[in-house]
């Protein structure tokens, strides 16, 4: 305690009532001895669910020794919906109305991944026009969720101005989104045997003015966030990673790449159009924060690259193929995985004879992401929490299945 009339701090006195010092409440340790015999004590503070980096979808039970992290504990359920159990109930042309609701801001690639699932099971022969109308329409939201994590990544790291300009961009991918499917998000547009709706009149025309105008922002964002030497000093070495903690931790996507490793499932398992598109896959060599940046920058441009060979190239033919109103896969299980805006993304389904699953298992990258940093954060600072966990760019929504 302090004495108001004195400048000196009085140690070791205790008031009645007061816990003895040598016996630490429930939740803090003690840390070692310090300079002359004095200790500190390692606080357990909570980052989320009510925070600005979290908004009440992810808890992280930290323990700190003064700014230093000793040990994060990662705790999750705050989004649960029961997507897989509620499948079950479901016929499975109506499963992709759950997939939007898991990784809701990229919900074209975990329908795709239903729809492809339900078509080797049943075997049907899907129209070359409606493979491309997928991979082109989960190019687009692969940009748009791309942009999500740079504008809330840069925030993150206490930069405002770059989240106004990537959710310019955005806007126009969702206005070109919702005149091909209908919807600005939670799509439902992939379904087994193709897509809902063909192109409209005109869109190809949105689409290629998009492309044209978004390799020179990519650059400006760039250059707003990856030139500004604060934001270099906060990621670079930050959340390092390296290729055998990837394995070990399952992780895919830019997460992986971003390690060295080259795993992208459009390239190693291609479905769809990605056998017949030129394309290459950014990878990083360090496995940090600045690593991960950059290969999702990468990312957003080989997907321009992309959509341009898809819209140009785009095959006459039928949207979708004739299939039965209510589907009936024959007896059996299948996997089948996509490459989503976070990694792979894979549908385990078994099947009875039904009209909807007997089991299905829902494979999101995020969850793998998250285990990942109770291994990488501890020994940073708290100040750099934040900055980890953005720089994996987790979805709590497919995490809480």
């Amino acid at each position: 305690m302090i004495d108001p009339r004195s400048d000196v701090m009085h140690v070791g006195i205790l008031e009645e009532g007061a816990h003895d010092p040598g016996t630490p409440p429930a939740g803090i340790r003690r840390a070692p001895t310090g300079v002359d015999g004095l200790t500190t004590e390692h606080l357990i503070i909570n980052m989320g669910p009510q925070h600005p980096s979290t908004h009440g979808v992810l808890r992280l039970l930290i323990e700190v020794d003064g700014e230093e992290i000793k040990t994060v504990e990662v705790s999750v359920g705050y989004l649960h919906r029961g997507i897989e159990k509620l499948a079950e109930h479901r016929r499975f042309n109506a499963i992709g109305t759950l997939m939007d609701r898991g990784d809701y801001v990229s919900g074209i690639h975990g329908e795709t991944a239903v729809a492809l699932a339900v078509e080797q099971l049943m075997e049907i022969e899907v129209p070359r026009r409606a493979q491309w109308l997928r991979s082109l329409t989960g190019e687009l939201n692969r940009i748009a969720s791309h942009l999500v994590w740079y504008g809330t990544f840069g925030l993150d790291n206490g930069a405002m101005g770059q989240f106004l300009y990537s959710m310019r961009d955005r806007e126009d991918l969702l206005d070109i989104l919702e005149a091909i499917t209908g919807q600005r998000m939670m799509f439902n547009y992939a379904r087994p045997g193709g897509v809902v709706a063909d192109l409209p009149p005109g869109i190809d025309a949105k689409i290629r003015a998009f492309c044209d105008t978004f390799d020179m922002y990519l650059d400006e964002h760039h250059a707003l966030l990856g030139g500004n030497e604060i934001f270099q000093a906060r990621v670079k070495g930050i959340g390092v990673i390296d290729a055998g903690q990837a394995f070990a931790f399952g992780l895919t996507g830019a997460n992986l790449r971003a390690s060295g490793v080259d795993f992208d499932v459009r390239k190693k398992r291609p479905y769809d159009a990605y056998p017949e598109l030129d394309w290459e896959v950014p990878l990083g060599t360090n496995g940090d924060a600045w690593d991960r940046y950059m290969v999702r920058m990468g990312e957003m441009r080989q997907s321009a690259r992309m959509i341009r060979q898809l819209i140009d190239g785009m095959p006459e033919g039928e949207h979708t193929a004739k299939v039965p109103k209510v589907l009936r896969p024959p007896a059996g299980e299948v996997y089948v995985a996509v490459e989503s805006s976070r990694g792979e993304t894979g549908i385990h389904l078994v099947t009875d004879g039904g009209d909807s699953p007997y089991r299905m298992h829902y494979r999101g990258p995020s969850l793998f992401a998250l285990q990942a940093l109770e291994d990488i954060v501890p020994g940073n600072l708290i100040a750099d929490a934040v900055v980890m966990v953005g720089s994996t760019d987790v979805m709590l929504g497919e995490t809480d299945r």
